[in-house]
């Protein structure tokens, strides 16, 4: 990635890193070698290197100029099981993102095991092998360690070179000027149950907002599945809005329900940042979502290690001691106490907290401090999931029954917030277990990943494997983009949200979308079946890039920093190079020296044949008594 006051961090491509290297490396090639016998390099080699000792190794780097010059490539052995003694592996900081929180005590630590190694520099190209690449180069080392006086080796050849390092732009700003790359971004989602009926004159009734995010981060692009952080939560809200959806009487409830799925949020919390500034700017995307209606803000976030001892526990972290926050947590407790069959507890986090965890509720409050959040974690004071942003918080790092707790805990403290504490119905809100299920095969698995039946209902995926890396934002910000420059959760999860927030359309039998003109109306499931069916629901993307860029002429502008603004100075500029093949292939080679030698050999020989044919030719002359 490029930030825009410097290189910064790295580009990534399909679950392999690569850094700024320099231009004139656009092959690198060197022999393989393991890490415990690289204490000493003597050469140029690429070192192959466990997950256990891969902190230690880039630590030492930092540190030894001399050693890290002659590192060509690191190789991170496949690791995929999380329980087997690894006591924690999080490649970004103590207190992730600090610089948004809300509060002073920015060097709280949340995140114990984190190391900061994904937000440094590095000359070189990293790339994590697949299980099957792990096991053959484990024997490639091993045989180089055996034949080491052997005339041959096994080297690694490393192609990595993208435009933005070719071109010379080392920052947002001028490889944006040269289009040699493009800003982190994509699209974000919210939806309202029941649908806001934007043509009512009726005054709009107060919202309570329920968010979470869509996007992980990791050192190695392509595998960021952030299964407990943050994907638990986006399975826990769309669980929750599926439950709610089947209850009557949805439009005489006292406040509007409204859901958020961010995107972008691991990188400056570009969703929420862009979806404020969207809603300060009446933009189309926000059309019907009235901000100063706002009452109450509730976040999911990590919930998939919510289980101890056999007890589901979550913890509320909440932005203040306010009305609407106690009303919250007891709303909590009300629904805790309504799932009699569970073993449940819930939990005020420790008031030695600064304040609320990492979270896209930093940007509201930074906006609006005296906003009304909380914050619903599986943590108290520190991170329960010792893999946050890495790339092996999978699927096995989550468990599917905290999931469904945290979902029911969250459908029924919405309805009692909605309909004033009335539990009327609370008992007839009852989260679909098999949905969790589903869902997390469909986000966190690649069998069967985004070919799985439910989201093939909805889209035609693009890809199979999950990834929630952001990604980059393609063409001009729309409200209603171009399906293609979409990825293929965003638009999951809006085609989801408006079959569940939706009613039918009397066009229900009308041709789809090009009939979807009434008022509210919306074309859902167009690309699973090619036909769509019409609905009336309130659901829009938003776009989710940096509040410094614009997008003007076909090409994209990086803003000055708004010293009105109190969160500008913070903003990065987050942007991906462009880049054509990247590739790793290993093969073998006979040694420099050995290549050496064959070359001195034959000057030897050339040297010696021309000796001995001026000595012939002399000889003759002499027996011929040739002049």
């Amino acid at each position: 990635m490029l930030m825009d006051t410097h290189a910064y961090g790295s580009s990534t491509f399909q679950g392999k890193l690569v850094v700024q290297v320099d231009p004139s490396r656009e092959k690198v090639v060197a022999p393989i070698v393991r890490y415990k016998s690289a204490d000493e390099l003597l050469k140029s080699a690429a070192v192959l290197v466990s997950i256990d000792e891969f902190e230690i190794l880039l630590s030492r780097l930092s540190k030894d100029l001399d050693f890290a010059g002659k590192v060509a490539g690191i190789l991170v052995e496949s690791r995929t099981e999380v329980s087997n003694g690894l006591k924690g592996f999080s490649p970004d900081g103590k207190f992730p993102q600090a610089e948004f929180a809300p509060y002073q005590s920015n060097n709280f630590t949340w995140n114990p095991p984190g190391s900061g190694i994904m937000w440094k520099a590095y000359n070189f190209p990293v790339f994590l092998l697949s299980r099957t690449s792990t096991l053959i180069l484990q024997e490639v080392v091993m045989k180089n360690e055996k034949t080491k006086k052997s005339n041959t080796e096994n080297v690694a050849e490393f192609n990595v070179v993208m435009q933005t390092t070719k071109s010379g732009t080392h920052d947002s700003d001028s490889c944006l000027k040269e289009e040699t790359c493009l800003p982190l971004g994509g699209y974000s989602v919210w939806s309202a149950l029941p649908p806001i009926n934007i043509s009512s004159s009726q005054k709009s009734k107060p919202v309570i907002v329920t968010m979470t995010s869509m996007d992980s981060a990791s050192f190695f692009r392509d595998k960021s599945l952030g299964a407990d952080s943050p994907i638990s939560g986006l399975i826990t809200l769309l669980a929750a809005v599926d439950a709610l959806s089947y209850l009557d009487g949805l439009d005489e409830l006292n406040k509007q329900l409204v859901f958020v799925v961010l995107t972008g949020e691991s990188w400056g919390y570009l969703g929420t940042r862009r979806f404020v500034l969207e809603a300060d700017q009446h933009s189309d995307s926000v059309r019907g979502l009235d901000f100063a209606m706002i009452e109450t803000v509730m976040e999911i976030g990590s919930v998939g290690k919510g289980l101890s001892n056999g007890v589901k526990t979550f913890y509320s972290h909440t932005s203040g001691d306010t009305l609407a926050t106690n009303e919250t947590f007891q709303a909590l407790l009300r629904a805790q106490d309504s799932l009699k069959t569970e073993s449940i507890k819930i939990s005020m986090a420790s008031t030695s907290n600064p304040g609320v965890p990492p979270s896209s509720l930093m940007t509201f409050l930074r906006k609006k401090s005296q906003i009304s959040g909380v914050v619903l974690e599986d943590f108290d004071t520190s991170f329960t999931n010792k893999f946050y942003h890495s790339h092996l918080d999978d699927l096995s790092n989550v468990n599917s029954s905290a999931i469904v707790t945290a979902a029911s805990l969250v459908a029924r403290t919405l309805y009692l917030l909605a309909n004033d504490q009335n539990a009327s119905a609370i008992n007839a809100i009852n989260v679909n277990a098999s949905l969790v299920e589903e869902l997390l095969g469909c986000l966190l698995n690649c069998k069967p990943g985004s070919s799985c039946e439910l989201m093939k209902h909805y889209i035609s995926p693009s890809a199979t494997c999950p990834s929630h890396y952001v990604g980059v934002i393609l063409g001009e910000p729309s409200s209603v983009p171009y399906p293609a420059y979409v990825s293929d959760v965003s638009r999951f999860v809006w085609n989801f949200l408006a079959s569940k927030t939706s009613i039918f359309s009397r066009n229900i039998t009308s041709a789809c979308p090009n009939d979807c003109n009434g008022v509210g109306e919306l074309c859902i499931r167009e690309e699973a079946d090619g036909k769509g069916i019409c609905v009336i629901s309130t659901t829009r993307y938003v776009p989710a890039y940096s509040t410094r860029l614009k997008y003007e002429s076909g090409s994209w502008t990086v803003l000055p920093y708004n010293s009105s603004e109190e969160m500008s100075a913070a903003d990065p500029v987050w942007t991906e190079s462009n880049w054509d093949t990247i590739s790793l292939r290993v093969y073998k080679v006979q040694n420099t020296a050995y290549d050496g030698l064959i070359l001195l050999s034959g000057i030897v020989v050339t040297v010696l044949t021309y000796l001995l044919i001026l000595i012939t030719r002399a000889f003759i002359r002499k027996a011929l008594k040739w002049d």
